[in-house]
């Protein structure tokens, strides 16, 4: 197990500082990890993870539904699904009571492509972390959220 300190050579005035840093850091080192992953695939961590939303939806929903549950929250979602849909692995489809409501839903070849990544990869660097140490994780980033 490395330290942080030491592996960016700095001090920090106390614990909450260095923690706040060090999520970040980490944040950075798994984003990393994931763009590697998903580097043969061409497509961004941020566009896997509409088709990640889009197939646990299993039916159209509209594009700000989308925006609402992404993780990395983005100005550019829309241009993020529309090259999803030059890809060929999403579908729109304009509501009728109201031209200014898109409908997305994942399809068969972005399907496929979901099942063609392997995450297990990414998937060994969390599971450093037990079950128990995961929930204590998760309770501390929800107080700070």
């Amino acid at each position: 197990m490395s330290d942080f300190s030491k592996e960016i050579n700095s001090k920090f005035p106390n614990e909450q500082i260095k923690a706040m840093l060090n999520i970040k850091y980490t944040a950075n080192y798994l984003d990393n990890i994931g763009n590697l992953i998903l580097k043969p695939f061409n497509i961004s961590e941020q566009q896997y993870n509409i088709l990640r939303i889009l197939r646990g939806a299993k039916e159209p929903i509209t594009v700000n539904t989308v925006k609402d549950r992404m993780i990395h929250k983005s100005p550019n979602s829309t241009r993020l699904m529309d090259k999803l849909y030059d890809k060929g692995y999403i579908e729109r489809v304009r509501c009728e009571n109201d031209r200014r409501v898109v409908y997305v839903q994942i399809n068969k070849k972005g399907l496929e492509l979901l099942n063609e990544i392997n995450m297990d990869e990414f998937n060994n660097y969390i599971n450093k972390i037990s079950e128990m140490e995961a929930k204590q994780l998760n309770d501390l980033l929800d107080k700070i959220r």
